[in-house]
């Protein structure tokens, strides 16, 4: 039996009641009906500043828009955060609506079309390049704007992270220039109406592995600046990516902040000795906004069905495709799963815990140990302020879009 609890140290309880922002959650599913994502501000701005005591001095810190491009959600970063990385128009023009420096603002993704490379160079964000074909066509764009977009290489490394959710670099991938065609692509971009910033390396995401992490971050560091050696101006940007993971499920264990912020300083203190000019930055999403966010939905029926008891939401998939098992596992595992009106009750039942569509991969929770429950009460998924609602096939079935707050 998989038993539901809620993540350590995150929301707060109060008579029983699962609360975010300040407010119980059952009050805010009244005012904004289900389904519902709820995002905590102060959890957010929380772990950021846990973040800053941790890392070293100096280092930049940037969110990955893609994680959860709510605009609320982006304006409240844009201003505890040093940069904003975008990977499509709608992202740019989010981050662009915070009224951030445009300078602070990179944009990467490996299908950038004209127009948003004609839109990037406009606004003067940096633009990561992905391939040869797109520098040119970035490069004939910039001339005939007048300008010269700044740009920075997005390297795919020949080391490969195993130990991580998604590979985004090592072996053949459609992200950045593969490590060994840098430095002939950097010999072309010289004589190219292109203002040279750096690199851009991110070779996994989600890692939970605090010694796997730190391993990637120093040859990320060692990459970059062997590859300063090819550059055609002194490097002034340095983006080592991110894949700083959260724990969802039974087994896995926090990040050790402390421990990767100690090895970073002296990785750091060498970067900085080979490329004297160049600002260090880390990119997260999910590790920022992960943590903070709740997804809600309302039973609406409950069914016995030879013998196994199903809680019916109106929420599902259409909503939260991660939940369902369908984003990235091999095998589905429970999402932390609660009912927001019963947290000081114990477990008396057990049910799987579905969601309202017309598919068996419509589910939220299987085998969940519950407190009674009845038609009318929430479930409360953990875990889902990243990849929620912007990753998931909203349109499936046409059903109604899940409403968002920020708290």
């Amino acid at each position: 039996m998989s038993r539901a609890a809620m993540p350590p140290g995150s929301f707060q309880v109060r008579d029983g009641e699962l609360m975010a922002g300040g407010r119980s959650v059952t009050e805010l599913a009244a005012e904004a009906g289900t389904p519902l994502y709820i995002y905590d501000s102060g959890l957010i701005a929380a772990r950021v500043s846990e973040l800053r005591a941790a890392m070293p001095a100096g280092l930049d810190l940037h969110y990955a828009i893609k994680a959860n491009p709510l605009p609320a959600v982006v304006g409240l970063l844009a201003g505890l955060v040093d940069g904003l990385d975008v990977a499509s128009s709608g992202e740019l023009e989010r981050a662009l609506a915070t009224g951030i420096p445009v300078s602070r603002i990179s944009f990467a993704g490996p299908g950038k079309t004209d127009a948003e490379l004609r839109m990037a160079a406009t606004a003067g964000v940096t633009v990561n390049l992905e391939s040869a074909g797109e520098m040119r066509r970035l490069a004939a764009i910039s001339s005939a704007l007048g300008t010269r977009a700044r740009v920075a290489v997005r390297v795919n490394p020949l080391f490969e992270l195993r130990q991580s959710g998604m590979r985004m670099g090592g072996g053949p991938k459609q992200f950045g220039v593969d490590e060994e065609a840098v430095p002939a692509l950097l010999a072309e971009l010289a004589g190219l109406p292109l203002e040279f910033l750096g690199f851009h390396i991110f070779a996994g995401s989600q890692i939970l592995n605090g010694e796997v992490l730190i391993d990637c971050l120093e040859k990320t560091v060692d990459l970059a600046t062997r590859l300063a050696a090819d550059a055609p101006a002194p490097v002034r940007y340095i983006n080592l990516g991110g894949g700083f993971g959260i724990p969802y499920f039974p087994g896995e264990a926090a990040l050790d902040l402390g421990r990767i912020g100690g090895a970073l300083g002296p990785l750091l203190a060498r970067g900085r000795a080979a490329c004297p000019d160049a600002a260090f930055a880390i990119e997260l999403g999910r590790y920022l906004v992960g943590e903070a966010g709740l997804y809600v939905s309302r039973i609406v029926d409950r069914k016995v069905s030879r013998g196994k008891t199903f809680l019916v939401t109106d929420g599902g998939l259409h909503h939260h495709l991660a939940l369902s098992g369908n984003f990235g596992q091999v095998i589905r595992k429970n999402y932390p799963l609660a009912i927001a009106g019963r947290m000081n009750m114990p477990a008396t039942e057990t049910a799987d815990v579905v969601g309202c569509l017309c598919t068996p991969l419509d589910r939220l929770g299987d085998n969940v140990a519950l407190p009674e429950t009845a038609v009318g009460d929430l479930v409360v998924v953990f875990q889902s302020g990243a990849y929620g609602a912007s990753a998931s096939p909203a349109g499936f079935l046409g059903h109604q879009p899940a409403a968002e707050r920020l708290v």
